[in-house]
């Protein structure tokens, strides 16, 4: 591949402003010497304006979502995107969120560029385990890890049950739930069929990928082994 077409498919301009920061001089290897379009060069022995290259296509972050950011590139208000970098938006193939947290809930949140990783991710074959804690407006129902256990609970709408998921009472008005599916709005729903109302949310965990100590607003880079851990079950962790 070209490097200009390699340096806008990352995000950094068109082809046209690529090839204009060539002839400024701004692309150079690591000693400074400057590189010219038609040269070949690994990926990570290039550098824009002195900074290594952003991660190649093939990208997967892990972003620590805060309440009142919206997954979407659309929405009114503040966005995912507006936690990234501000060329992100612009790579191609497109960085995605791998399903979507709503505004009120926070937690661990997938984006990549790899559409075969993401439809692998969702797909229900792959029945990856994740993990919410909610904080409820009233004390929960003595019924209620039974029902969400049956595989026999029916949302409004729905025309299929939920699949068994594991709820932990922690308290009376919190508790730990594992889902193995992600249908609209599925934890709030649940606990409505219940009676009950979330008022707060917070995804713990995907497989077995847990935030660790990134805070709110903050990402990191996936590599193989990370990935690897969203497909390893994780039950009532």
């Amino acid at each position: 591949m070209r490097l200009v077409r390699l340096i806008a498919n990352l995000g950094y301009g068109s082809r046209r402003e690529v090839a204009m920061m060539f002839r400024e001089g701004r692309i150079t290897d690591p000693a400074g010497d400057v590189l010219y379009a038609d040269d070949q060069r690994e990926h990570a022995d290039i550098r824009v304006d002195g900074e290594a290259l952003d991660p190649p296509i093939g990208l997967s972050l892990m972003l620590h979502k805060p309440v009142g950011v919206t997954c979407s590139t659309k929405d009114v208000g503040r966005l995912v995107h507006d936690l990234l970098p501000e060329r992100f938006r612009l790579r191609n193939p497109a960085l995605s969120t791998v399903g979507r947290l709503d505004r009120d809930t926070s937690g661990l949140l997938l984006l990549t560029d790899d559409g075969a990783l993401l439809h692998r991710i969702i797909s229900p074959k792959s029945a990856v385990a994740k993990i919410y804690e909610a904080t409820l407006a009233e004390d929960l129902r003595g019924d209620a890890v039974a029902l969400f256990a049956s595989g026999m609970l029916m949302l409004e709408s729905e025309k299929t049950p939920l699949l068994p998921a594991e709820l932990e009472i922690l308290e009376p008005r919190r508790a730990r739930l594992t889902l193995h599916e992600g249908r609209y709005h599925q934890v709030r729903r649940m606990f409505a069929a219940v009676g009950n109302h979330v008022t707060a949310l917070h995804r713990r965990s995907v497989g077995a990928l847990t935030l660790g100590d990134l805070a709110e607003g903050e990402w990191c880079v996936l590599d193989e082994h990370d990935i690897g851990r969203v497909f390893t079950a994780r039950r009532g962790a």
